[in-house]
């Protein structure tokens, strides 16, 4: 799963960065949401590999706290540019004469941009808060299970949601592979 993760969403790049009619806001969050969506994955499955495959389950302070902090950033950051895309939708649904003039590619960068700023600003004023709370207990099999769910899934998902139902991907896709 975190191989297809990783390659569909290195596939998506791909496509909307080498074919020229992709080049239009949609396209150019969602590969941003592609390379966070790689990034997010590849927080906490290759460790959680590496503990599968050697049976250990140790990891240091510095390496828990790194692995939470980018963890994190990476979630924010899919949330923020998913609602990025949707105002993108809303501006293109409700103004759809203006919609060039509207999204224009610096308002696009600072949509992207923002994002990146907001979830580091909100990481800081959170993450603190949740360090300072009690651990709550639950089973560790419920844990693992919804982890893997929301670490690996919903990533792996993504492509095949927002890309590969669209006919303009898949024409490209085809072009690329051969």
């Amino acid at each position: 799963m975190y191989l297809t993760t990783v390659f569909g969403n290195l596939v998506i790049i791909m496509a909307v960065s080498s074919d020229s009619h992709f080049h239009t806001p949609m396209y150019f969050f969602l590969a941003n949401l592609s390379f966070a969506d790689i990034c997010f994955t590849s927080t906490t499955v290759p460790k959680m590999l590496w503990n599968i495959q050697t049976q250990s389950k140790v990891i240091s302070y510095e390496g828990c706290v790194t692995q939470m902090y980018f963890f994190l950033l990476f979630a924010g950051l899919d949330e923020f540019l998913l609602s990025v895309m949707a105002y993108d939708r809303v501006v293109v649904i409700c103004h759809p004469l203006h919609y060039m003039v509207l999204m224009n590619p610096q308002l696009c960068a600072l949509l992207v941009l923002v994002s990146w700023i907001m979830i580091v600003s909100l990481f800081y004023c959170t993450s603190l808060g949740v360090y300072l709370s009690s651990a709550v207990t639950q089973s560790s099999h419920a844990s693992a299970v919804a982890s893997v769910m929301y670490t690996v899934v919903t990533p792996m998902l993504n492509h095949f949601i927002y890309s590969l139902r669209n006919r303009d991907i898949r024409r490209a896709l085809k072009r690329i592979i051969g």
